[in-house]
């Protein structure tokens, strides 16, 4: 939960060319995003395997707007896959799972705000003593022109993700990036977080996210932002 959210740019033309009328959006919102994981078979292969579906919310609240604290946006990701274990070695790192599985991801609204698309999708996922590194590729399901809300997207979000995150005295630094060589450097995009232990509290911790780039929310999937947060976490990679 990030209590306040300071994004350099707004872009209400979405929502203006919706509603058909003036529409007030405020720089800083507040963001939360909540992650659930639940085990659909394990143990395939000797043990080597488990199937796994999540279902992720992330919303974007203008709750400090005067006008009516809307929500500007709510993405759905709901996705399955199957990760096989693993304990190979490359140059020092450890492979410790690979992943293919299907994601889709929509913000639920129609007409000229509507955004959706389907991926499916591998991960590697390497470790070696306190850090974690991810190499995500994916490709994009073809829709059908007719259906096809943002034919684009690709060119803003990629075609995959490579993330490290590293665990230090309790702190939790985490860095991902894409769509870097895809777009020749003109559409990259970083997102680094740093969370923290909060002293004489348990319960939560500390966190500062840091997002420059395109497609941190599908309504600007292709609109440069620039985003500073501060709030809390209840988890992370490594802790």
């Amino acid at each position: 939960l990030l209590f306040a959210a300071y994004s350099k740019n707004v872009y209400p033309e979405p929502f203006e060319q919706q509603f058909d009328e003036e529409v007030n959006i405020d720089n800083t919102e507040a963001k939360f995003q909540v992650s659930l994981k639940f085990p659909l078979a394990v143990g395939l292969f000797d043990g080597r395997a488990d199937i796994m579906a999540a279902y992720t919310n992330r919303s974007f609240w203008q709750v400090y707007n005067d006008d009516s604290a809307p929500f500007r946006d709510t993405n759905h990701e709901p996705e399955a896959w199957i990760s096989f274990l693993n304990d190979y070695k490359i140059l020092g790192w450890r492979n410790v799972a690979n992943q293919a599985g299907f994601v889709h991801q929509s913000n639920g609204r129609g007409g000229d705000l509507s955004r959706s698309w389907n991926r499916v999708y591998a991960q590697f996922l390497f470790e070696k003593q306190d850090q974690l590194v991810w190499v995500k590729p994916w490709y994009r399901i073809p829709e059908d022109d007719s259906d096809d809300d943002n034919p684009d997207i690709n060119d803003y979000m990629g075609f995959g993700e490579i993330g490290w995150s590293y665990a230090i005295k309790g702190h939790n630094i985490t860095a991902q990036i894409r769509n870097y060589l895809e777009s020749g450097f003109s559409k990259g995009t970083t997102q680094v977080s740093w969370s923290f232990p909060i002293p004489h509290y348990d319960h939560f911790r500390g966190y500062v996210q840091v997002f420059n780039g395109y497609g941190e929310t599908l309504i600007d999937y292709n609109k440069q932002n620039t985003t500073i947060g501060v709030g809390v976490s209840l988890t992370d990679w490594l802790y």
